[in-house]
């Protein structure tokens, strides 16, 4: 909400996110993030937070108040009723539980990872692609029609786990991972790979690197994102 100028403090944030129903937050780190603020909205009177008699929310053409303006009043409800859902939560997971007594401490990667929770892995992944264009008809690319083809992968997704993954994921075993190169690699086709930079951000690209696969190529498969 900050870098939206919807709030211009840790402290308003903290108190706009209670109210709205939040109860996680993703911080900045533990030294400095959003919710650390919550005891000084505490100090300050409580959480629901008011501007001028009025519960804070944005209105077209009004400007955002000052730190003056801000002040802080109501009940610690609004704190207990977003801190419940979260115990609740790591109760029903048996985290305040003696370790014996929790089931799942008995789980290892061998479960985890088993071959029915991979089957239904891929079977997610494969009914959640969203195709948003399909120029005369490129796709699905068959492998009977790549046989004797040159196929090239290319872009920093194409064979980068940990980008494919993203933030907050655990990485499986290296030999359950398939990237796109590895995956195209199973076909028929000759597969040739150029990731052209090395991560997302692609500060450092090399472009004679991907120009040489593709050039070379009959069919190109261009691997992008955020990161």
């Amino acid at each position: 909400m900050l870098g939206h100028h919807y709030t211009r403090t840790f402290l308003e944030t903290a108190v706009v996110s209670l109210n709205a129903g939040c109860n996680l937050e993703l911080s900045y780190g533990m030294r400095n993030n959003v919710f650390m603020r919550i005891p000084q909205a505490l100090a300050m009177g409580n959480i629901t937070l008011q501007v001028n008699g009025r519960e804070w929310g944005w209105e077209p053409g009004l400007r955002p108040p000052s730190t003056t303006e801000v002040l802080v009043s109501g009940s610690s409800q609004t704190l207990r009723a977003r801190v419940r859902p979260l115990f609740y939560t790591r109760m029903r997971l048996g985290e305040f539980d003696p370790p014996a007594m929790n089931p799942y401490n008995a789980l290892d990667m061998s479960v985890v990872q088993s071959p029915e929770h991979r089957n239904l892995s891929l079977e997610a992944a494969v009914k959640s692609f969203v195709l948003l264009k399909n120029v005369r008809g490129t796709l699905p690319l068959r492998a009977q029609d790549l046989s004797g083809k040159r196929l090239a992968v290319v872009g920093p997704f194409a064979d980068n786990p940990r980008v494919l993954f993203g933030d907050y994921a655990p990485v499986p075993e290296p030999r359950y991972i398939y990237t796109p190169r590895k995956g195209l690699e199973m076909l028929v086709a000759n597969v040739s790979f150029a990731a052209g930079c090395r991560e997302p951000r692609c500060q450092r690209y090399s472009q004679a690197e991907v120009v040489a696969a593709a050039g070379a190529a009959d069919v190109v498969v261009v691997c992008l994102g955020t990161g």
